[in-house]
């Protein structure tokens, strides 16, 4: 679960300065550039000027009132954030840049001989508002992989956690560490103009992002696979590619599914506790490392990421106690018995959703293509 969770979060460690909000360009024009950096460097001081601009036009005006029980409710409607690179619909979800998810399945670049959008190219949509082309995805990958090393004191602590700290412990504690790689810190303590941050909290991010496919497998290993090495980077894979090579899995199915996952849990709006965390730490000026180490910490919780885990232990309890086949009216029971005694069924229900989520939608499709086989 640690990297399918955290991977939602990748391009908010980019926005986690206040400076690097200039990151989330609205604009949907095309460059040809295959280096993200070189886009950026274009884009930034033109998103600097429009953010200018649009605070100078309308920075006095009031957008909403607040109510005693949005206060009560954990700030539960309230329009406290500036965040462009998706918004949640309660009745259509997630749009990512405008785009919905059947749109960026077909619209973002695939693997050679794949089907699914593959997480590198919804990266470079989010981060720049446009929708990548082949060689611009293809240089990520690269780049990414490039990037990929864990520094050995992170190796060693990893090796020497406890069987019994949960891996979302190990996790956030390994992002951490890595604080001790991060290029913003160190710029900041040499007294780095603040006009620079941006470049420096990239710099953070795409090596943050690179390393976490392998903090999450050395955690899988390590835990499931007694120890086994996580080999090798494999520099001509894509992201999710080398990440189901170092799990151990070689099933081309397996690395179609993790593209799509990885894709689809990539943002999903900013105010939730991990997102909002990663916000809250990096107005600090914290580098990305520690906002996004923050942020996986509000994801461990039961009422965030962790429902992920809870969900397999109440279906795992459930096929233990009712066994294979099971009627209607057994479930209804089971479930029923579940709800009267105070606790809840796990997976059910969601604080802005009020239709199907279409990311359980495209991954019901994606099991009825293959399962049927």
């Amino acid at each position: 679960m640690s990297l399918l969770s955290a991977c939602r979060f990748a391009p908010k460690v980019l926005n986690s300065t206040k400076s690097a909000a200039c990151l989330f360009i609205a604009s949907r024009n095309a460059t040809t550039s295959t280096n993200l950096r070189d886009v950026l460097s274009d884009l930034v001081p033109k998103e600097q000027s429009r953010i200018k601009n649009f605070k100078t036009q309308y920075g006095k005006t009031n957008i909403g009132s607040i109510t005693v029980d949005m206060i009560y409710g954990g700030m539960r409607g309230m329009k406290g954030l500036v965040y462009e690179t998706s918004v949640l619909d309660a009745d259509e979800g997630i749009r990512f840049r405008g785009y919905s998810i059947p749109e960026c399945q077909q619209l973002l670049p695939k693997a050679p001989g794949g089907a699914e959008p593959l997480p590198e190219g919804l990266f470079w949509l989010l981060v720049t508002g446009q929708v990548p082309t082949e060689e611009q995805v293809n240089w990520l990958s690269k780049e990414w992989a490039k990037r990929a090393a864990l520094p050995s004191h992170v190796v060693t602590m990893l090796d020497n956690f406890p069987t019994n700290l949960h891996p979302m412990s190990q996790f956030s504690a390994a992002i951490t560490a890595l604080n001790s790689e991060s290029s913003f810190a160190r710029a900041y303590s040499e007294g780095v103009n603040k006009a620079k941050y941006w470049e420096f909290v990239y710099e953070d991010s795409m090596d943050l992002i690179a390393k976490l496919p392998c903090v999450a497998a050395k955690i899988y290993r390590n835990l499931y696979r007694e120890g086994s090495s996580i080999g090798a980077i494999d520099s001509s894979l894509d992201w999710s590619h080398n990440f189901t090579n170092m799990l151990g899995y070689s099933d081309t199915t397996f690395t179609e599914l993790m593209r799509l996952y990885l894709t689809i849990h990539s943002d999903h709006e900013g105010g939730n506790v991990s997102a909002h965390t990663s916000h809250l730490v990096g107005s600090a000026l914290s580098d990305p490392y520690l906002s996004f180490s923050a942020a996986m910490n509000g994801l461990a919780g039961p009422l965030h990421g962790l429902a992920n885990q809870e969900v397999l232990v109440w279906l795992t309890a459930l096929q233990k106690e009712m066994g294979g086949e099971v009627s209607d009216e057994a479930m209804r029971d089971y479930i029923w018995n579940t709800l009267k005694s105070g606790r809840v069924v796990p997976g059910y229900g969601h604080a802005v959703l009020r239709k199907t989520d279409p990311r359980y939608t495209c991954q019901q499709e994606f099991a009825f293509k293959h399962l049927s086989r």
